[in-house]
């Protein structure tokens, strides 16, 4: 609280009403009484409290200011919420080096994982699929409420496993004293027929029993271009130039969608050791974390299919997507992938 601003002409407040208004103000904003209690002690109606306090904040008597640490960007962070229709949308503030170099950028795993310290709640089955963003989030960690952490795709190469989505689940695990269900097998397998032979292993089947039971889930999101998304660096030539020709924009765990979030390429999943698009669908909470300018387009596809609830992203991104095409179908209404 402060004086009065100088230089406000006219209608100055004598100094009992100074006293009283701020001592009302007091009551109100710093010790949270209601307008009632306050009207009971001072011996006034508490339409005049109300009075009291609108002109407190009239003339500068009051200063209500509302911050949030440095790195996050409340304003950008509210409109894409509303946008998308999101349950959580976070933007964090772009670092200063180029951001079209270094999609997803480490600090976006750090804010995710005290979000999921906020979502994940005892009890519940946290579910991580391959990403790098996820892989930084993991390693951020470090308060989670009892739970089960499971994998919810294959690896991108089964020799970096330990240093790749099985480590993020074991150290999530850590963080929250549950039980770890990785998954030791490659995201992307030659054919349908070797994939449904690893999906029948036992660990493997393990895992996917829970799937059903997930509660929180964090994914990341690739464009469909070299070193932007896993999925597209593991095809051969032949492959990625069939499945541009389908108009693919966006890639989330090992599922492919255009422009508009529509699913395409749906054969691609056949081949993979992946969440299915309707289990996603279901998960109550799932969080997508990516960031940068290169992966704009490909966080708006996916937003707009649906499978997607809270957000964490940049204000690289933040800044293209809030000047994106007309807004989508929200979130929240869990859309069908497939467009129907």
């Amino acid at each position: 609280m402060t004086g009065m601003s100088a230089g406000r002409p006219a209608l100055r407040m004598g100094p009992a009403e100074l006293v009283q208004a701020a001592a009302m103000a007091r009551r109100f904003y710093l010790e949270g009484k209601s307008k009632i209690q306050i009207a009971e002690e001072f011996g006034v109606s508490r339409f005049k409290v109300a009075r009291v306090l609108e002109t407190a904040l009239e003339r500068d008597l009051v200063r209500i200011e509302i911050r949030v640490p440095a790195e996050l960007d409340a304003e950008r962070s509210d409109r894409l919420r509303a946008r998308y229709g999101l349950r959580h949308a976070v933007v964090v503030e772009s670092p200063a080096q180029a951001v079209e170099e270094s999609p997803d950028p480490e600090n976006l795993g750090e804010v995710a994982a005290d979000l999921l310290g906020e979502l994940v709640t005892e009890g519940d089955v946290l579910g991580l699929a391959w990403g790098r963003s996820t892989i930084h989030m993991a390693a951020a960690l470090h308060q989670l409420p009892p739970c089960t952490v499971v994998q919810l795709t294959g690896v991108y190469d089964a020799g970096t496993a330990e240093r790749g989505s099985v480590e993020a689940v074991r150290r999530a695990a850590q963080v929250s004293g549950g039980e770890a269900h990785p998954i030791y097998a490659p995201m992307l397998l030659p054919d349908s027929a070797t994939a449904a032979a690893l999906r029948n292993q036992t660990g493997i089947a393990r895992a996917f029993e829970y799937f059903d039971k997930v509660t929180v889930a964090a994914v990341s999101i690739g464009s469909w271009e070299p070193g932007i998304s896993t999925v597209h660096d593991m095809l051969s030539d032949e492959e990625r130039a069939h499945y541009a020709s389908l108009g693919v924009a966006a890639e989330m765990s090992a599922h492919l969608f255009d422009a508009e979030g529509r699913r395409v390429g749906r054969d691609l999943g056949e081949r993979c050791i992946t969440v299915e698009a309707d289990r996603l669908r279901r998960i109550p909470e799932v969080v997508a974390i990516a960031g940068g300018q290169r992966k704009a387009a490909a966080i708006d596809a996916v937003l707009r299919s649906g499978l997607v609830t809270s957000l964490v992203t940049d204000t690289a991104a933040a800044d293209q997507l809030l000047e994106a095409g007309p807004a989508p179908r929200p979130a929240l209404d869990r859309a069908d992938p497939d467009g129907a």
